[in-house]
């Protein structure tokens, strides 16, 4: 299972691949790059990872996730490489026998993903600046920003 991709996100083709005849509720996580208030000026991001490692981590997590919700079907795709504001940069699709464990599924997925997957993100400013992004979220100061002391 590939879990890495530099294409464009087909929600219907995730969509396909958990869909079951028995399963009445299916969760659609889509994280989008923003250009919001805590983010001024962000036009794109730019995503990388050592990609061997974070396959390894997508199927450690996918299975942590079977093991507590056996009957949940998921798959998850993050895109690398440069994802504009506005384009979805990780998709997640749950599908379950009831929404309530689609739901939890799904919600497990992206709060572990951020914590666990080392996917690497730096933000790309209107202003030409580029900021990288700890995977909690918040921006990092960049080397050049450092203080130095004499």
């Amino acid at each position: 299972m590939t879990y890495l991709t530099r294409d464009p996100l087909a929600i219907d083709r995730l969509l396909a691949e958990v869909a079951h005849a028995a399963y009445g509720g299916t969760c659609v996580f889509l994280g989008t790059v923003r250009n919001g208030p805590d983010e001024p000026g962000v036009t794109a991001i730019e995503y990388s990872a050592y990609e061997d490692m974070v396959e390894a981590e997508f199927t450690r997590l996918l299975a942590d996730a079977k093991a507590r919700w056996p009957e949940v079907r998921m798959v998850v795709r993050h895109r690398l490489g440069t994802i504009p504001a506005g384009a979805a940069s990780i998709a997640i699709v749950a599908a379950a026998p009831h929404r309530a464990q689609a739901f939890e599924a799904c919600r497990f997925v992206i709060e572990e993903v951020k914590r666990r997957v080392p996917v690497w993100k730096k933000e790309l400013r209107a202003d030409g600046s580029e900021v990288w992004v700890d995977p909690s979220g918040h921006p990092t100061v960049r080397p050049s920003d450092r203080p130095t002391h004499v």
